[in-house]
């Protein structure tokens, strides 16, 4: 059987159904080939294919179901293999999207029209044969059964006895068995997304009260089947939100007693361990109305009362009242914009000042309000009380304001006294600037950053308060092109390897025997310890010693250095490889 090649478009169509240079970019090198192998070997059939869909059955190590939304460089995919849960994009989509491409007209017209061929079949059939049919089907797949009988006790049943029928679907979708590892994950959410299919139609069939009550015992198993999920891909928190979507529009539909509501909705934003209903108050405003709106205020006030106020040194690492101060100052500075109130905000804020950074905050909430005098004592509180921690976030916005109110001089001597305590290049940055467009002060400022940050470098009260002086004086002395300082800092104090190799890159047309001996020293390094990706590397280094040399007509001399290390590591033989490949002469 002839193959079919993962680049021909033989449906004579231009441009093709999917962008061949957009499948291979979304799926990478490898996995883009192995679908051209699945392409080629016949292993897709188009089960489905219309304007803005293609869905596809994929035989690999099991038969897998592939669909892509979209057309040329605009689509996106969905497997049921492993791979797609794991990774993402996988083999399966590109050969579908290949196999789509090279569908012949009359091919895409008999795929387009094979579920329309069953439809009137089944059309045709009449009821009591689909009924068979159905049941055969049935009998076979609990999890039709399951959908089905949940269809029939819908549309039949009294409210009690679905209540009953859909706590026990809830119960059976949602139970984790101990845990659901992460390649599991995935269809565990499918089957739970299918009950709440279920639970959402109810609402179009005048049910919305019993959709509350339903989901008042949902979001009770979710709440616990989470804690024993590997939800890293987040399907397992997409079917809660979508639930809390099934929620709120069931009591637009239902407008239970809004204090009732109030109450509930209080309660499940600040006891829940999951952050579904965050900003509830403001999503449900409208079903809430005024009196349910007073009502979680009142709680929010409430509660709030009984936390106790945070100040510099009282935040512990395990702090008990930290998720309740947390939502319930958003919730009631929620109520506060709302009403335009920013000394409300102001004094919710004020609960926690254990960290300069809040103090920023209240400090920047009354700059955006034009409080500029204010926020200015706020900022400068928050200097004075971290004094000997500071954090550079603060220190700017204070050092900006004073520019912005023409102090001038303060502004200079915060940043001066800030890197004097706590240096850092964001810091040094800053101070350049600031020395005005004179070269003359700039050069001044310089200077005196790095002689700051020399002293440093033999005191060891400075390296105990702030570990790497030496990694800073680097790096300011490298964006200042002071590459003869930096190696003497080097020879004198050591260096990181990033760090050298940054030097090197910089000094190879100043200081070019410098920057061959830290390559050189590199190489060995990365030979040493072996691996393919260590080689590879090595061999990229080696070809920067080779263009220096070039550059310096010293070529023999690299040719010497190419020998001795193929001689000294003969016995490695894949980086002989890379060696003989890339840097035969």
């Amino acid at each position: 059987m002839a193959k079919r090649s993962g680049n021909d478009n033989k449906a004579n169509r231009d441009p093709p159904r999917f962008d061949v240079a957009t499948l291979r970019e979304f799926a990478g090198e490898k996995v883009f080939a192995r679908g051209v192998a699945y392409h080629e070997d016949r292993q897709v059939e188009i089960v489905s294919i219309d304007n803005a869909r293609v869905v596809a059955r994929v035989i690999g190590s099991e038969v897998y179901r592939s669909q892509l939304d979209g057309t040329g460089k605009k689509f996106s995919g969905e497997c049921s293999c492993p791979a797609f849960s794991d990774w993402g994009f996988c083999k399966h989509l590109v050969a579908t999207a290949l196999a789509a491409n090279d569908l012949q007209p009359g091919e895409l017209e008999k795929t387009a029209g094979r579920l329309t061929k069953i439809r009137d079949f089944l059309r045709a059939k009449g009821v009591e044969p689909l009924v068979e049919m159905i049941m055969s089907l049935t009998e076979r797949d609990p999890e039709l059964l399951r959908d089905i009988e949940l269809a029939a006790t819908a549309a039949t049943a009294d409210e009690q006895t679905l209540f009953v029928q859909f706590k026990k679907a809830i119960t059976e979708a949602t139970r984790t068995h101990g845990f659901v590892e992460y390649h599991e994950a995935r269809a565990w959410a499918e089957k739970i997304e299918r009950v709440l299919d279920q639970i959402e139609a109810l609402i179009q069939s005048g049910r919305a009260d019993l959709v509350l009550r339903v989901l008042d015992y949902f979001y009770a198993r979710m709440d616990d089947a989470l804690n024993n999920t590997d939800d890293s891909d987040g399907r397992g928190g997409g079917v809660y939100a979508k639930a809390c979507e099934i929620h709120l529009a069931a009591c637009r539909a239902a407008k239970p007693e809004p204090v009732a509501l109030a109450r509930a909705l209080f309660a499940r934003e600040v006891d829940s361990n999951w952050d579904f209903f965050n900003g509830a108050s403001d999503t449900y405003a409208d079903v809430l109305g005024d009196a349910g709106l007073a009502e979680y205020g009142r709680l929010a006030n409430e509660a709030w009362r009984q936390l106790k106020p945070l100040r510099m040194g009282g935040r512990q690492q395990h702090d008990e009242q930290f998720g309740a101060r947390y939502r319930l100052g958003a919730i009631l500075e929620s109520f506060a914009v709302r009403e335009g109130n920013v000394d409300a905000r102001i004094a919710i804020r004020t609960m926690d000042l254990s960290t300069a950074y809040n103090y920023l905050g209240i400090a920047q909430l009354c700059l955006d309000h034009g409080r500029e005098a204010e926020g200015l004592k706020w900022a400068e509180e928050g200097l004075w009380k971290f004094e000997d921690q500071p954090d550079q976030r603060l220190v700017f916005f204070t050092a900006d304001l004073y520019r912005r109110i023409g102090r001038v001089k303060d502004a200079d001597e915060l940043l001066w006294q800030t890197f004097e305590r706590l240096p850092s290049i964001d810091l040094y940055r800053r101070l350049t600037p600031a020395a005005g467009p004179a070269k003359p002060a700039v050069d001044a400022a310089r200077d005196r950053a790095v002689a700051l940050l020399r002293a440093k470098l033999d005191n060891p009260e400075a390296k105990a308060r702030w570990s790497s002086p030496r990694e800073l004086l680097l790096q300011v002395l490298v964006s200042e092109q002071r590459l003869a300082e930096a190696w003497e800092v080097v020879r004198g104090h050591g260096c990181s390897e990033p760090q050298l190799m940054d030097l090197a890159k910089a000094s190879e047309h100043s200081h070019p025997d410098a920057a061959l001996s830290a390559y050189a020293q590199s190489v060995e390094r990365l030979v040493g310890l072996g691996g393919q990706l260590n080689y590879e590397q090595a061999s990229k280094t080696i070809a920067r010693m080779q263009s220096i040399r070039k550059r310096l007509g010293a070529s023999a001399d690299h040719a010497v250095f190419l020998a001795d290390v193929m001689n000294r590591h003969k016995a490695k033989r894949n980086m002989m490889k890379l060696l003989q490949t890339k840097h035969a002469s």
